[in-house]
């Protein structure tokens, strides 16, 4: 459990801030876009998925991994709804879906003070979001999807 004083409610704090901003800064991305998955989307995720991971540890003779593997799957049932499947060949929402997953991750990952998993997290999270809008991306996204026909 963990015992509640002044330093530790500023680690807690902290956390949390840091899991708003990482998430925030991912959904802000998204939102600028035009995806409606966007800052709130995804700073609410990675902050509640802090908040409970915070919890987990509280709780005492609570296995936080328990509480973790809860908010894997809660996102997941989030992220599927997420998906849809639009004629034969087009299926949107599968990056929304994936990176409001990873996003969790990074939130757990600020709750258990793995600050540079979790920055490194969501600057990949974010090159992964970007990368569409270079242009020689673009150009290679194009050969792959000529060479599938």
């Amino acid at each position: 459990m963990i015992a509640v004083d002044f330093q530790t409610d500023i680690a807690v704090i902290t956390r949390i801030v840091v899991a708003f901003l990482l998430g925030g800064l991912i959904g802000l991305e998204r939102e600028r876009h035009g995806i409606s998955a966007g800052i709130r989307t995804y700073g609410a995720i990675c902050l509640g998925a802090c908040v409970f991971g915070i919890v987990g540890l509280s709780i005492t003779g609570a296995d936080p991994s328990r509480v973790a593997a809860q908010v894997v799957t809660g996102i997941g049932f989030l992220g599927g709804g997420l998906i849809f499947r639009q004629g034969d060949n087009y299926i949107s929402g599968l990056t929304t879906a994936a990176t409001l997953w990873a996003t969790a991750a990074v939130g757990l990952a600020v709750a258990l003070g793995m600050y540079m998993i979790s920055f490194l997290t969501s600057l990949l999270i974010f090159v992964l979001l970007f990368l569409p809008r270079l242009t020689w991306w673009k150009r290679i996204s194009k050969k792959a999807a000529a060479k599938e026909i």
